[in-house]
């Protein structure tokens, strides 16, 4: 639900701005005179010389000495909320604590950082992967694991793949307490440069 709230504001937003700038633009380049349309009465931009603050709304507060240092700071403030929801969107979909059915009724929440070092370090002791990067996403009670793995040229798809199930996974899902554990796993070839030979 949420995922989808944010991409609905924001594509509200972004067609807000591209009209916005559509219209400078069209108003900016002449375009209306030039190609032969008309605009509505109530759009601002209607030529090169419309500008978007003009003479007025610039000298209307000039009396008032907070006005615009009150504006920068009202503009600045909304430049920090919008880079603090955007790192939130980049880091709100891994998963910090994991809550785990104790069986007695009651909940322990295991931390995600661990549980993906740990599996990790584990995933990377296999034979053929060279590197491997673990992210806990989805439900604090339901995680997915979604793996990168980085293979080496001898390494067997097949083989890491039925170990990373039955070993790794499983230990995981077993050790968290988990019914269920699903896991997207991604494989990548590390590439070697070619080596000389006399």
């Amino acid at each position: 639900m949420l995922k989808t709230a944010n991409r609905v504001l924001l594509g509200l937003l972004g067609l807000g701005l591209f009209a916005l700038g559509g219209g400078a633009l069209l108003g900016g380049l002449d375009l209306q005179r030039r190609w032969g349309f008309d605009v509505p009465g109530w759009w601002p931009f209607r030529g090169p010389d419309d500008v978007v603050l003009g003479v007025e709304g610039r000298t209307r507060w000039r009396e008032q000495g907070l006005w615009w240092p009150a504006v920068i700071a009202a503009l600045v403030v909304l430049l920090a909320l919008l880079l603090w929801w955007l790192v939130a969107q980049l880091r709100k979909d891994r998963l910090g604590q994991i809550l785990v059915d104790s069986k007695d009724g009651a909940t322990t929440q295991l931390n995600g950082h661990a549980l993906e070092n740990v599996m990790e370090e584990e995933v990377q002791t296999l034979d053929g992967v060279s590197r491997a990067h673990v992210r806990l996403t989805g439900r604090r009670t339901v995680p997915v694991a979604r793996v990168r793995l980085w293979l080496e040229p001898d390494g067997e798809p097949e083989q890491i793949l039925g170990r990373l199930s039955r070993e790794t996974l499983t230990r995981a899902r077993d050790s968290a307490g988990l019914d269920r554990l699903p896991s997207k796993v991604r494989l990548r070839q590390v590439r070697h440069g070619a080596h000389r030979v006399d």
